[in-house]
């Protein structure tokens, strides 16, 4: 159901000419989106420009309505979901982002949200081998317990789902679509498997067309899903090329299969592991990288220690400090888990008082002792 918290968070994303980094950017400077909206022209001045401003506060937003409308209907079928950034049940992976997206549709199994991941791309031009190493390596990772990301694309995409989805820990689909649209339509039979036994994601409105620009922009996602990265194949300019330089660029592993020196489905993957990308040839390379062994179930199935309580505010300011920091050092300093410490990241960071740097790291910019 759509409350006027939700249908907030959905006006905002939906403001023509406002990007999801200046969504970000209001929400750090006035708040909540219901105070976006509630707030006098004057405090925007020094935010966006005029033009945004009068996007911003126009009531009647250009299909506003019927979006809002569809979103509505859409959200009454089981398993459907809208997550907004401060839901407690929004992938605090995508944290790591500069631009994480401040709305997320879901349809499926939102608990695999909270499993460990592993991001496999590749061609969709793939060849018949390409395929069979796609599929049987997500399954096996997937067995192993790390549910299996992709982007529903034909070729590698769409053989990765198919292993993850044999396996034990399923997988999930970032699209470049609104979830009321299935591309391409070739995938439909896949897509309708990965609603009912994965789960799909996407930052696109409902109605959302396969644009050009979307799937370099979902590509993100796929890569902070990820604790690692994996090129099946790929040739040289392949946009799986891009995921794997976003996931370098927010420290995650990047791994890849070689190929024959005469496929171009190979040459991709072969510059990679000239640039460090690990060289793997069978699962078990990239669980032992992910020092995990070869069963994330043993893990899965401890049960969690209680999180801390909440370190008091001067002591976080001291473990911070006044330089960039990672999650990783920060973790150790503050002896908080990762969900405690990225609720009380992002809370910071919405009131303006910490930065959110490349590569999954953070800085003070104000506030604090």
């Amino acid at each position: 159901m759509l409350t006027a918290e939700l249908q907030a968070w959905l006006r905002l994303s939906l403001v023509p000419g406002l990007g999801v980094r200046s969504q970000l950017h209001l929400l750090r400077a006035l708040g909540e989106p219901e105070k976006i909206f509630s707030a006098p022209r004057s405090a925007f001045k020094s935010l966006i420009s005029p033009q945004l401003i009068d996007a911003v506060l126009t009531t009647c937003v250009p299909n506003h309505t019927g979006i809002v409308e569809l979103t509505q209907a859409w959200l009454l079928e089981p398993q459907h979901h809208l997550i907004t950034l401060n839901d407690a049940l929004y992938p605090a992976s995508l944290l790591s982002l500069p631009d994480p997206p401040i709305v997320l549709y879901a349809k499926g199994d939102l608990n695999l949200l909270k499993k460990p991941a592993l991001s496999i791309v590749g061609s969709r031009n793939a060849t018949p081998q390409g395929i069979e190493h796609a599929e049987q390596f997500a399954a096996h990772l997937s067995n192993a317990g790390l549910c299996i990301v992709s982007g529903m694309a034909s070729g590698i995409d769409a053989a990765a789902h198919r292993g993850g989805l044999a396996g034990r820990s399923s997988s999930i689909a970032v699209v470049g679509t609104g979830l009321d649209r299935i591309y391409p339509a070739s995938n439909r039979q896949l897509a309708h498997q990965l609603a009912s036994e994965g789960l799909i994601l996407s930052e696109f409105a409902l109605g959302s067309p396969p644009l050009p620009m979307h799937f370099p922009q979902r590509n993100r996602i796929i890569a902070a899903l990820g604790l690692g990265c994996l090129v099946v194949e790929a040739a040289l300019g392949s946009g799986s090329l891009i995921t794997a330089r976003q996931a370098v660029d927010l420290g995650r592993e990047i791994f890849a299969i070689p190929g024959s020196i005469h496929s171009p489905q190979a040459k991709g993957c072969h510059a990679l592991i000239k640039s460090g990308a690990k060289l793997v040839e069978s699962g078990d390379d990239i669980l032992s990288e992910l020092c995990f062994g070869n069963d994330l179930f043993s893990v899965a199935a401890t049960p969690k220690k209680q999180a801390q309580p909440p370190v008091a505010e001067d002591e976080f300011w001291q473990a911070l400090g006044w330089d960039p920091v990672d999650i990783e050092t920060l973790i150790l300093r503050t002896g908080l888990t990762n969900a405690a410490l990225y609720e009380i990241l992002l809370g910071f960071e919405l009131e303006g008082k910490l930065a959110s740097l490349p590569g999954g790291r953070y800085q003070r910019i104000g506030g604090g002792v």
